[in-house]
């Protein structure tokens, strides 16, 4: 006698279990990623705390959102969309442990974690730690979750839908819902704290102050390259064949991305620098999240090269107005998250309609209509994220709790703030 096969749709939900779960794995592996990248691009002695904060903000927002930043994002649409409400402690779990619920859960949390890592690295070398866990935990009870809840509430649900979800607003893996968002309030921080002791000169040029390990800013990188083969493909939540089409186009973006800002940077500087290509891989990464299941691969490249263009006449940019950003990160998660989500609205090809989108870019005839939607979210998100974090941060100001005291910058924040120094074992054994 022959064994029972296991059902068809047994076998599609375990397998959706299973891929999303997965998924949510490799995005937390960004953590890693942002974590490395953030270091590297910064000086060795404040390297303690910046792995201090980026370890941090994933385990207390973690647990914000649990316990808040998922019952405002993903319960039942209140106000006309303009909320969401699941009560404490979402999910409520009916199908019972081990379902569906958890994983989404799950999955929903490493995207939260990565919307406020964003600023880690805009604040970096200056904010104080108390502070910084005070934002983080903020952010991921509430800023994130009551914008996400605009356009990602319906992936708990039609009666959990937003209002610019309802309108047609398109972001498949969060170019504004986490990377927009994180950037917007990246630009706050950075604007609030003022730049780093030295940064600047008295003629108004940028001194540079390079980073201690572009080894360590590379591999970040390259954690992040392969955890946002999790984000856009795992997007799906499904374990179907678009999710290696989507993993192509993030691919193709990426690339492209690091290219342009390679040549753009070489044209400039006279150099082929190092950092400018990297944070040209992340813009591409950026760009392609929220049109990568709606376009094709040629667009994909198209998206990526605007991308990695973008990245580096935005790092001058913020350069020339003296907002201070160690790391790029406003200029690859703000400005190519808008870029990236109005690309939705240009490029979403004809064939789009059989992945759940019926509206087509205005390249293929579609109209402004739907860049239109398009940009509304980005200018409401930008709205809210960015008056938000200019109130924390200024509320954060007024109580001189934001920024570390001059001779702490100076000496380095891991002495003073942590009592610990990241390279202590690597310069007593070279001292020996």
């Amino acid at each position: 006698m022959e064994p029972t096969a296991i059902a068809a749709p047994e076998v599609q939900t375990n397998l959706n279990v299973v891929w999303t779960l997965i998924a949510g794995i490799l995005v937390f592996t960004m953590q890693a990623g942002f974590a490395l990248v953030e270091t590297g691009f910064t000086r060795a002695k404040n390297a303690a705390n910046i792995m201090m904060k980026n370890l941090m903000d994933f385990a207390a927002g973690s647990i914000a959102f649990y316990i808040l930043g998922a019952a405002l994002m993903f319960g039942a649409t209140k106000a006309s969309g303009l909320l969401g409400w699941g009560g404490l402690g979402m999910p409520t779990l009916a199908n019972g442990e081990g379902t569906w619920d958890w994983t989404f859960l799950f999955f929903q949390t490493m995207f939260a974690a990565t919307a406020a890592t964003i600023v880690s690295g805009a604040v970096a070398e200056r904010i104080e730690f108390k502070s910084y866990l005070i934002y983080s935990v903020i952010v991921s009870a509430i800023v994130y979750p009551v914008s996400g809840h605009w356009m990602w509430g319906g992936l708990a649900g039609d009666g959990s839908k937003g209002w610019l979800e309802l309108m047609g607003f398109h972001d498949f893996a969060g170019s504004t819902v986490v990377h927009s968002v994180g950037g917007w309030i990246a630009l706050a921080g950075a604007i609030a704290l003022g730049p780093r002791i030295g940064k600047y000169r008295p003629d108004g040029k940028a001194n540079p102050i390079p980073g201690h390990s572009l080894v360590l800013g590379t591999l970040g990188v390259f954690l992040l390259w392969i955890g946002w083969f999790g984000f856009n493909p795992g997007s799906y939540t499904q374990g179907i064949g678009s999710i290696g089409r989507v993993a192509m186009t993030t691919n193709l973006a990426a690339c492209a991305g690091t290219v342009a800002a390679l040549v753009t940077a070489w044209a400039i500087m006279g150099k082929p620098d190092l950092t400018m290509a990297l944070n040209g891989s992340l813009a591409g990464l950026v760009a392609i999240t929220a049109p990568c299941d709606l376009v094709t691969a040629n667009s994909a490249i198209i998206i990526g090269l605007i991308a990695g263009i973008l990245v580096v006449f935005s790092v001058f940019f913020f350069d020339k107005v003296h907002i201070d950003d160690p790391v790029g990160a406003v200029s690859v998660h703000c400005v190519n998250g808008v870029w990236g989500t109005l690309s939705v609205g240009l490029f979403a090809a004809p064939t789009a309609a059989n992945y759940g989108n019926e509206m087509v870019g205005l390249f293929y005839g579609g109209g402004f209509k739907f860049l239109g939607i398009q940009l509304l979210g980005v200018g409401t998100t930008a709205l809210w994220a960015f008056g938000m974090g200019s109130l924390i941060f200024f509320i954060l100001k007024k109580y001189g709790i934001l920024r570390v005291a001059a001779k702490t910058e100076l000496k380095g924040l891991d002495l003073v703030e942590h009592g610990q120094d990241a390279y202590a074992s690597f310069q007593f054994f070279s001292n020996t």
